[in-house]
């Protein structure tokens, strides 16, 4: 069964980099954009391959890591919808630092660096919020690391649990993980038996209950306060 076709400028005029360009330059940057299919599990480049342009994943997620030579693997980003990746990369000249790989079956954009260095060329405002972009990026990545070094592994689980539900009222909160809790543990820096202790304490001080990957936070506002 053919796979349908996806309405490429209507999806390029939902990215932010895109959101002011002319419908003559969504047409240019559509004629090089091509469309990828993913299964989950299925890698779409590795560590050491060269970019050639940058993705937008249109539904699915993606996870970005790699392996240390003692075979463990370190995610450094998991990419959900109406995102994109591999921006810096792109115009570095340089092979990934990282593999990609579907979490589950993933729908995503390939826009081709040509066409993204004439808009650089022409369009000075395009080229701000390019480096905008990146620059939030960055600062995200900062915060992680300033997250991993500073704070016990408590609280890098209590502050993860409470941007998922995006609450910190009083009130009871329930949601369902994204992602498995082994990448969850990978993206905290911790061992996934180090996450599953810490679930268990804060079961047992009657913060939350973790069945599966479904969630409930019983008091946000004091799980906010817990030291552990």
């Amino acid at each position: 069964m053919p796979v349908p076709t996806m309405d490429i400028p209507n999806l390029l005029r939902q990215m932010p980099l895109f959101g002011e360009l002319s419908d003559e330059d969504i047409e240019r940057v559509a004629r090089f954009t091509r469309e990828r299919h993913l299964g989950k599990g299925e890698m779409l480049f590795q560590r050491g391959d060269q970019a050639h342009g940058f993705y937008f994943v249109v539904s699915g997620q993606m996870k970005l890591a790699f392996s240390s030579a003692q075979g463990n693997e370190k995610v450094v980003e998991v990419i959900g919808p109406l995102q994109s990746f591999g921006e810096a990369v792109m115009f570095m000249n340089r092979p990934y630092p990282v593999f990609a790989e579907a979490l589950s079956e993933t729908k995503l954009l390939h826009i081709g660096q040509n066409v993204v260095s004439e808009l650089l060329d022409q369009d000075s405002s395009f080229a701000r919020k390019l480096l905008a972009g990146m620059a939030i990026r960055l600062h995200s990545m900062v915060r992680d690391v300033e997250t991993y070094s500073l704070r016990s592994s408590t609280q890098r689980v209590i502050g993860y649990l409470l941007q998922q539900s995006d609450e910190t009222d009083g009130s009871a909160h329930e949601f369902d993980l994204a992602i498995s809790k082994q990448i969850i543990a990978s993206r905290l820096n911790l061992t996934p038996e180090t996450l599953s202790r810490i679930f268990h304490d804060l079961s047992e001080a009657g913060l939350i209950s973790v069945r599966g990957k479904h969630i409930t936070l019983h008091d946000p506002a004091r799980l906010a306060r817990y030291q552990g």
